[in-house]
């Protein structure tokens, strides 16, 4: 999903249900980018979307000798220039208290 898209739905979000919060944060280590969550009430109950923008991997390198009992690493180098972009629904579920996530594929397929 382009950014683009994605302020747009935001924006519909926040005219429609004046219960939405919008929260910004980091993601925490190993993982790179930027998650922005948005909570709601909507027609299926409480509702989130999380977006996640996070840069693309240009290059992995393995870290280590060929030892035994030798530990190896992986280091990741990101482009600076170019990210990826992923929304994820979930619906709040009174049963299990917990989230679950709405597949956006089949809600949207073109049949």
């Amino acid at each position: 999903m382009s950014p683009e898209k994605w302020q747009q739905i935001k924006g519909q979000i926040q005219d429609t249900f004046k219960d939405a919060k919008i929260t910004v944060e980091k993601l925490a280590e190993p993982e790179v980018g930027d998650k922005e969550t948005i909570l709601f009430t909507g027609p299926l109950g409480q509702m989130k979307l999380e977006y996640f923008t996070r840069p693309v991997v240009v290059d992995k390198k393995t870290i280590g000798s060929r030892r035994i009992g030798s530990t190896t690493a992986v280091e990741y180098i990101y482009s600076d220039s170019e990210f990826s972009h992923t929304l994820k629904a979930f619906k709040w579920d009174e049963v299990q208290a917990d989230w679950l996530e709405i597949d956006l594929k089949e809600s949207f397929s073109l049949k």
